[in-house]
C-alpha cells in the first residue's frame, strides 16, 4: 500500500504583536538636579490616530504634572522644533520634584532629538536645552543646621 502525501503550502508566521509593537526609537537620558529621565523618542506613523503623545510613568503629562508651566517644559523641545505632532515620546522618570523631573525630560528629548537629526542641535544648543544644569543642593556639614547656616553664636 503506498501513502500519498499532499503538498502544503509553507507556513508563513504571522508576526507577533510584540513584533508589532517594537519599532525604531531614539533613547537619550536628561538629568535635572537629584532626578532623571530615560527617554524614548519614536516617530508617528501617518496613519495613527494619537500623534504627539508623551506619555510619563505610563500617564499622560498633562495628567503626570500639575501646572500648565510644567507642560509647557515638557514639550517646549518638540514645539521648538515644530515637530510636536511628528514623535510620540515615552518617559521613565524618578527622582527629584516636580519642577525637576520636568526639565529632566526636557534635556531628555532635546538630546533625543539631535540623535534623530544632528541639525537640530545649533537650535536646542542656542536654547540652552542641551545643557545639563549642574545646580544641586549642597550637602550639610556636621556642627551646622544647614550647608552653611550655623547655629547662633552667643558670648556668654
Amino acid at each position: 500500500m503506498m501513502v500519498v502525501k499532499k503538498k502544503t503550502k509553507p507556513k508563513t508566521k504571522k508576526p507577533s504583536k510584540k513584533a508589532e509593537k517594537s519599532r525604531r526609537y531614539y533613547e537619550a537620558v536628561g538629568r535635572r538636579k537629584t532626578a532623571t529621565a530615560r527617554v524614548r523618542l519614536f516617530t508617528c506613523r501617518p496613519f495613527e490616530d494619537e500623534k504627539g503623545k508623551i506619555s510619563v510613568n505610563k500617564k499622560q503629562y498633562f495628567e503626570f504634572f500639575p501646572t500648565l508651566e510644567l507642560w509647557s517644559i515638557v514639550k517646549s523641545p518638540l514645539e521648538k522644533m515644530k515637530s510636536l505632532n511628528r514623535f510620540e515620546a515615552s518617559v521613565k522618570v524618578k527622582g527629584g520634584g516636580f519642577k525637576g523631573q520636568a526639565e529632566a525630560i526636557r534635556h531628555g528629548l532635546a538630546r533625543a532629538l539631535v540623535k534623530f537629526n544632528p541639525d537640530f542641535r545649533k537650535k536646542l544648543k542656542r536654547v540652552g536645552y542641551l545643557k545639563r544644569d549642574p545646580r544641586m543642593k549642597e550637602r550639610k556639614k556636621p556642627g551646622l543646621k544647614k550647608a552653611r547656616k550655623a547655629p547662633q553664636w552667643a558670648k556668654r
